[in-house]
C-alpha cells in the first residue's frame, strides 16, 4: 500500500468501505457544531453588552466588571487541557452536549442573578462549561470529512467564535434597550439548549464512528512512542512563543471588553448602539486574524523565520494605531485609527501557532496548542479586562485605554528573543521532522 507523507503526518490513501454513509450527515454535524461554538461566545460576551445597565443597578466598580469577563477566560485556560482528555475518553458527541448544557443554563443563572456574587457564579460555571468546546468540537467535525478540507474547515469553525463574539455583542445590547439585561442573557441560554437538543437528537458518538472518514485514520510517523510532555516546554522558542502570543492577547481582549463601556461614556451612544459598534471593530479583529495569518503563510515560504518577523510586524502596528486612536480626541479620526489597530491587534495569533506546530512533536501537538490556549486566557484574555478595570477603577477609562496598546512593547521583546532563539531551538526538534518524512524546510 502506498504511504503519502504531509507535512506532519503520514497518511494511509483511503481505503473502500463497505459501510453506507451520508453525504449530508458531515454538514450535519458541521452546522450543528459550529451553531455551538457561536452559542459559546454569545453566552461568553454578551455581558459585555449590559455592562452599563449592571453598573447602574448594582453600583460595581469597573473592577468588578472587568472580572467578570476575566473569570470566563481563566476558567477556560485552566481546564481547557484536563476536560479535552475526559472528553477523547468518554465520547466527544456526550462531552458536547454536556458542555452546551452547562454554559447554558449558566448563562440562564445569569439572568436570573440578583447580586454580583451570583453573576460571578454563573460567569465560572459558563467558562467551566466552555472550556474544552473548542478543540472537542473541531475534533468532531475533521473527523468526518476529508484531509483535503480540513484547513478551511478549521478556518471557518475558529472564526466562529468572533462571529459569537459579533452576534452576542450587538444582539445582546438591542435585546437590554428593548426587554431589560436579564433577557439578553436569557435568550442567549434558550439558543444554546436547543442547539443541544438538536445536537442529541441528530448526533452521536456512534453515529460519528460509522460516518468517519478514512482520510481520519491518521497516525504518527512509524512507531514512534509518543513524546513526554515535558516536550511542551523543551526550547526556549517555543516558550517565547507562549508567551509572546498570551501578551499580545491582553490588547485584544481588553479592547473585546471594554469597547461597549467606551463608546457609550465617550461618546455618549446608547447601550445598543455601543454594543453594535464594538462588535464591528471585533468583527475587523476576526477579519484581521484571517488575513494576518494569510499573509504570513505566503511570505515564509523560503524564509521560516520570517514568522517571528510578521508577528512582530502586526505587534508594532497595532501598537501604533491603537496608542494613536485613544490618544486623539473622540470623532471619526480616532474611530479610523482604532479600525486600523483592530486589524492588526490579535494578527499574531496565526504565526503563534504556527511557531508552536513547528516546535513540538507530533504526538503531543494536541496538548500544545492546549498549551498555547492556557496562555492566551491566562496573560491574555483573561489578565486584559480585569486589569483594565482596576486601572479605569482609579484612573478613568479613557486613561486605562491608552495604557493598554504599550503591553505591546513587552510583546515585541518577547518574540525579538523568540526570533533569536528559534533556528536553535528548531534543530533540536529537526529529527522529529525527518522521521516524519519532511526536513523542515517549510518551517
Amino acid at each position: 500500500m502506498a504511504i503519502t507523507a504531509t507535512d506532519d503526518v503520514v497518511v494511509a490513501p483511503p481505503s473502500p468501505t463497505s459501510k453506507k454513509t451520508s453525504r449530508a450527515f458531515p454538514w450535519v454535524v458541521f452546522i450543528l457544531t459550529f451553531g455551538l461554538l457561536l452559542s459559546d461566545y454569545m453566552s461568553r460576551q454578551v455581558l459585555s453588552a449590559v455592562f452599563p445597565f449592571l453598573k447602574a443597578e448594582w453600583a460595581l466598580t469597573d473592577t468588578q466588571l472587568g472580572g467578570m469577563t476575566s473569570v470566563v477566560a481563566l476558567a477556560v485556560g485552566l481546564l481547557a487541557i484536563p476536560l479535552s482528555v475526559l472528553g477523547d475518553r468518554f465520547g466527544r458527541v456526550k462531552a458536547i452536549v454536556a458542555m452546551a448544557a452547562i454554559w447554558s443554563f449558566a448563562t440562564l443563572g445569569s439572568a436570573l442573578a440578583a447580586n454580583y456574587e451570583q453573576m460571578m457564579l454563573s460567569r465560572v460555571l459558563i467558562g467551566v462549561g466552555e472550556a474544552a468546546y473548542g478543540s472537542v468540537g473541531l475534533a468532531v467535525v475533521l473527523a468526518v470529512f476529508p484531509a483535503t478540507r480540513r484547513a478551511s474547515l478549521t478556518g471557518a469553525f475558529m472564526a466562529g467564535g468572533l462571529f459569537g463574539s459579533v452576534i452576542g455583542m450587538a444582539l445582546g445590547g438591542a435585546i437590554a434597550v428593548q426587554l431589560g439585561w436579564r433577557w439578553s442573557f436569557a435568550v442567549m441560554a434558550i439558543f444554546g439548549l436547543v442547539l443541544a437538543v438538536l445536537y442529541r437528537v441528530f448526533i452521536s458518538d456512534r453515529k460519528l464512528d460509522d460516518h468517519r472518514h478514512p482520510d481520519s485514520a491518521v497516525r504518527a510517523s512509524g512507531d514512534e512512542p509518543r513524546a513526554k510532555l515535558s516536550a511542551l516546554f523543551s526550547t526556549p522558542a517555543v516558550l517565547f512563543a507562549y508567551i509572546g502570543s498570551g501578551v499580545q492577547l491582553f490588547v485584544a481582549g481588553s479592547l473585546y471588553a471594554w469597547l461597549p463601556s467606551y463608546l457609550n461614556r465617550t461618546y455618549g451612544m446608547a447601550p445598543d448602539k455601543a454594543a453594535g459598534a464594538a462588535a464591528l471593530f471585533i468583527l475587523i479583529m476576526g477579519v484581521g486574524m484571517i488575513a494576518c495569518g494569510a499573509i504570513t503563510d505566503r511570505l515564509t515560504r523560503s524564509v521560516p523565520i520570517r514568522k517571528w518577523t510578521t508577528a512582530i510586524v502586526y505587534a508594532a502596528t497595532s501598537l501604533v494605531f491603537i496608542g494613536a486612536a485613544f490618544t486623539a480626541a473622540p470623532g471619526p479620526l480616532q474611530l479610523l485609527l482604532l479600525a486600523f489597530g483592530a486589524f492588526f491587534a490579535a494578527g499574531t495569533t496565526g504565526p503563534a501557532g504556527a511557531m508552536v506546530a513547528n516546535l513540538t512533536p507530533e504526538s503531543i501537538r494536541a496538548t500544545a496548542f492546549g498549551t498555547l490556549t492556557l496562555a492566551n486566557n491566562l496573560l491574555g484574555l483573561a489578565a486584559g479586562p480585569f486589569v483594565v478595570g482596576i486601572l479605569a477603577d482609579k484612573f478613568g477609562l479613557d486613561v486605562a485605554l491608552k495604557l493598554v496598546p504599550f503591553v505591546s512593547v513587552l510583546t515585541i521583546a518577547v518574540l525579538l528573543a523568540g526570533r533569536r532563539a528559534y533556528p536553535a531551538s528548531l534543530k533540536r526538534v529537526a529529527p522529529v521532522a525527518v522521521a516524519a518524512g519532511h526536513d523542515g524546510t517549510s518551517r
